[in-house]
């Protein structure tokens, strides 16, 4: 192996944790290869550190004092950079101008798998908090023997220890009165953690670290990275998936003015330039006199309910409590209801991006990708290198929820680098591209059946769905579509589905509600007719728009006010009732209340995935039947994430959810049919403009000290989608069942 760069040289030489995945156990290699993470070392440790639990693989000292802090997580424009920030620097007695992060590299993080399900903050955040309470204990265990101290009477104070007698070091003296060790060495599994009453930085809203450089036109994304040197490449994909090239005039592109490389692999096609402006000009060049053949049929989107019903699957039961759909016929009416959800595009802002670089025998990619350690392994399998000579570096990509095309054009920029070794290589993919192959938000078909006892609570309650995979990230290299469109091309694993608790398709399928005898089945698809994959909360889109659908239907029936209704059927739940009082009463909320003509209000609750935050939301909303058209005129969220980190930032993420889930709810679906896919640009997908913007968004965190992180990035879609459909349905008197509820012809 070649020597690695002065960065990761002098971490190296300060003990900083190399896991070389040969050296794992058996069972442990199994499990990283199931889920992109090594496996369980001690489960009795807090977060990310039962897998990694070597303290000097999180929080670093330098000699000179300098501190380093270490996450596995990426940001992705949620914010969790600066809260992870917070959290470590919160035992550290520092400010964030006094450490240096480091997010999402697999030469010097931690291996935390995906940054995704809104586990940045309950996993990366809880390891953070612990390893850096223990590195402050040592710290000043160290200063204590090196003074004669007892450890307790030591303080620390913005970078310093401080003794009782006023005496002072810095961090990395305080290094020398440890054993040869240092802070290379295994977690404990309990913590000397602060008082969260003294806490300084967690709770507070410290301003955002990764905004100035957004806001002032600086280096922000990978799509800003100029390095020495650069080449510019542009890719040429085929015209629709399954199609195979059999002729591309590649000679006279390489005439072309700047063109320095033409790559022809297969049925993969791409060009390398001075600059960009001549590479996009010789990539239309090559895509104009490329000549493909075959490629796969789409089905016309008013069919693929159906066909989704019709393929293949494989159905577990998530969930049988009591009697299941067994119990007998509830004494007053039921409510059955078929629910579906079209295609959705990710719809980045920025298409997707990546820089790679072969050098002395290392090929480092620079990606947005969401995990950075499951794409090294499948971008070393691509290009059949070991896995310690391959680097996967986060840079932040400009929009990213969920598997964009960033691992794409990642495994596209490690083929094209490989082919120009010493010399970096920009890929940019086109708008055109982005979309075209882009995996999708899967389209999804739910039916529920659920009926009341005579004492008006809910008695049986039956659910099915129907949805391809949530999660084809890489995994092998297969699950690349360059890596798909070689002469001797990869093939993809197999899909299989996201286990409960956590779930795919059937995240938040599981009702939260007391129902003594329900029922969930999972009819997963391992094959449907697009490409899908990861998009912000997988099914629980769908599946808590249908539950909280038919709770607004079962409280109609039982004479009950939705509202009312949900609480009573949350008695086993407190911190979920106090989310739903809290944002009722913000939104004054009252039962039986009579809105002016073309007003609906509609309410909709949900814990993510049954494990993270509890959020709902009311809104109210104008409806013009004649446009077919839904202002939002006010949202009222109430939260409870546990603990709050940043409370600006926990607020952003669930205002950014609601709009972007209002954008899914109403109006987003992917366009295609037997010719392929059509929403090729922005004209041809609609999407939320500025216009449709709730008039007014409140947000209230109900805060628990001391409580675990709790997830909320990905939380408030299911409730606005719930929460729209109830006030729809209020104000046409006619509940749609599928979404988007304003859909158009596709």
């Amino acid at each position: 192996m070649s020597a690695p760069d002065p960065q990761r040289r002098a971490l190296l030489r300060r003990g900083a944790l190399v896991l070389s995945f040969s050296l794992l156990p058996a069972a442990a290699r199994a499990e990283f290869n199931a889920m992109g993470v090594p496996g369980v070392a001690n489960p009795r440790l807090a977060g990310s550190l039962k897998r990694t639990p070597l303290l000097d693989a999180w929080i670093r000292v330098d000699r000179d004092g300098k501190v380093t802090v270490c996450s596995g997580k990426v940001e992705l424009g949620t914010g969790v950079r600066t809260a992870l920030i917070q959290i470590a620097l919160e035992q550290l007695e520092l400010d964030p101008a006094d450490i240096r992060y480091i997010g999402g590299d697999t030469a010097l993080t931690p291996n935390e798998g995906f940054t995704a399900g809104s586990h940045t903050i309950a996993d990366s955040g809880a390891a953070l908090l612990h390893a850096s309470a223990q590195v402050a204990a040592l710290l000043r265990q160290g200063a204590a023997a090196q003074w004669r101290e007892q450890a307790e009477r030591v303080t620390l104070r913005r970078g310093r220890l401080v003794a009782p007698d006023g005496r002072t070091m810095h961090y990395g003296q305080a290094l020398a009165g440890l054993d040869g060790a240092g802070l290379h060495r295994q977690a404990t599994e309990h913590s000397p953690l602060r008082d969260p009453a003294a806490y300084r930085l967690i709770g507070k809203p410290v301003p955002r670290v990764d905004i100035p450089a957004k806001v002032t036109g600086g280096a922000a994304y990978v799509q800003d990275m100029r390095l020495p040197g650069m080449l510019h490449a542009r890719v040429v994909r085929p015209p629709r998936p399954g199609a195979r090239l059999v002729q591309a005039d590649l000679a006279a592109v390489r005439r072309m003015a700047g063109v320095r490389q033409v790559v022809r692999d297969g049925s993969y096609l791409a060009v390398l330039a001075d600059d960009e402006w001549p590479a996009v000009s010789a990539m239309n060049a090559l895509a104009a006199g490329a000549r493909w053949e075959g490629g796969h049929a789409l089905p016309h989107p008013g069919a693929i309910h159906a066909t989704l019903q019709s393929l293949p699957s494989q159905d577990i039961v998530v969930l049988d409590r009591g009697r299941g759909p067994d119990a007998p016929n509830a004494a007053r009416s039921e409510v059955t209801a078929r629910y579906t959800k079209q295609y959705v595009l990710h719809g980045s802002i920025g298409p997707s991006c990546a820089v790679g670089l072969l050098r002395d025998g290392v090929l480092t990619v620079w990606t947005h990708t969401q995990g950075v350690y499951p794409l090294r392994a499948a971008l070393a399998e691509l290009v059949g290198m070991p896995l310690e000579h391959v680097r996967c570096i986060h840079t932040e990509g400009s929009g990213c929820y969920g598997q964009n095309g960033a691992d794409d054009v990642a495994a596209d920029a490690a083929l094209l680098a490989r082919a120009v070794p010493g010399t970096p290589v920009r890929v940019q993919l086109m708008r055109d591209q982005e979309n075209l192959w882009e995996p999708y938000a899967p389209a999804m078909v739910s039916t529920v059946s659920a009926g009341l006892g005579a004492d008006g609570r809910i008695e049986r309650w039956h659910y099915e769905l129907w949805s391809g995979s949530h999660n084809e990230r890489p995994g092998n290299a297969g699950k690349l579509v360059p890596a798909q469109l070689l002469a001797k091309p990869f093939q993809p694993s197999p899909s299989l589905p996201m286990p409960q608790p956590e779930g795919g398709g059937d995240r938040n399928a599981l009702p939260l509600y007391d129902i003594p005898n329900a029922r969930v089945v999972n009819h997963f698809l391992p094959v449907t007719p697009l490409r899908t994959s990861a998009m912000r909360s997988l099914g629980a889109h769908l599946n808590v728009t249908a539950i909280e659908s038919t709770m607004d239907q079962l409280a109609s029936v039982a004479g009950a006010d939705p509202v009312r209704f949900r609480l009573d059927h949350l008695r086993s739940q407190p911190r979920a009732q106090a989310v739903v009082a809290r944002a009722a009463a913000m939104f004054g909320w009252k039962a039986g209340v009579r809105l002016p003509r073309g007003r609906g209000q509609g309410f909709g609750f949900a814990q993510y995935k049954n494990l993270m935050a509890h959020v709902a939301i009311a809104v109210e909303l104008a409806f013009e039947p004649d446009l077919n058209r839904v202002r939002i005129l006010r949202v009222a969220c109430a939260a409870d994430c546990g603990q709050v980190v940043n409370p600006d930032g926990a607020r952003n993420q669930l205002e950014g959810a609601i709009i972007q889930s209002a954008s899914w709810t109403l109006q987003e679906q992917l366009r295609y049919g037997p010719g392929g896919i059509a929403s090729f640009d922005w004209s041809s997908y609609p999407i939320l403009r500025f216009s449709g913007v709730p008039e007014r968004i409140e947000v209230a965190l109900l805060d628990q000290p001391g409580a675990p992180f709790l997830g909320v990035a990905e939380a408030a879609q299911g409730p606005m989608a719930a929460a729209l459909a109830n006030a729809l349905a209020q104000v046409t008197g006619q509940r749609r069942h599928d979404l988007p509820l304003l859909q158009q012809d596709a």
